[in-house]
């Protein structure tokens, strides 16, 4: 697969078959995915894995966990504003309205979000912590590390998910990864194999034309 193809192919994939992947296999992503960029070559990401028997165990932990009390961060600017909040509610409607479910339908959107709490059915994920005395440089270098794995998993025959909800359930997921508090969860990755014949997985998302983004001098 050529590197145009795996950006292309990737996809934000949210129903995953039950089909294993090995610890072998995410290992040997990672540590390929390392040679991503990173200033000063600080390599600022710090990763834990659940797979098999862990991640069976780590959703029973979710299941008994008290809800975490804050969120690590605020995922979006507080106020969103144009083009990128128009850009968030629709990528928004037209994921919810592959599967049916109305604006009106809180209760649907909401049992629809939950399932970020179980890595949308995935067999394996990655936990992605920085160091909290990092600064945005060393967040784009684990943006580009997170990318790089992504499109390794793509180009070996296996789907992603990087979601950043988990912000929100910081608190289980360190009780259970016992990673200390001087690290901050950015996210959780989802890793398996595309369930094809599930609606939400034909999203595509939108993205703007380059003369909106892009001015050549």
């Amino acid at each position: 697969m050529q590197v145009t193809d795996a950006v292309l192919a990737r996809r934000s994939v949210r129903d995953f078959l039950p089909d294993p992947i090995s610890n072998d296999t995410i290992a040997g992503l990672l540590s390929t995915a390392s040679r991503a960029p990173s200033g000063g070559n600080l390599q600022p990401w710090r990763i834990w894995v659940v797979n098999g028997d862990t991640m069976a165990d780590f959703r029973a932990h979710m299941a008994d966990a008290a809800p975490s009390s804050t969120i690590e961060y605020d995922v979006y600017p507080p106020k969103l504003w144009d083009p990128y909040r128009t850009r968030r509610y629709t990528v928004g409607e037209q994921m919810y309205a592959t599967i049916g479910i109305e604006r009106e339908d809180k209760a649907g959107r909401l049992q629809q979000f939950a399932r970020n709490m179980d890595f949308f059915g995935a067999p394996a994920a990655v936990f992605c912590f920085i160091d909290r005395n990092m600064g945005p440089p060393q967040w784009s270098d684990l943006g580009m590390f997170l990318q790089t794995f992504m499109l390794l998993a793509e180009e070996a025959g296996w789907q992603t998910c990087a979601q950043e909800a988990w912000s929100a359930a910081h608190e289980q997921v360190r009780s259970f990864t016992g990673a200390p508090e001087e690290l901050m969860l950015f996210c959780g990755v989802a890793i398996g194999k595309a369930n094809r014949d599930h609606p939400i997985n034909s999203l595509e998302a939108e993205r703007a034309p380059l003369d909106e983004f892009a001015t050549f001098l």
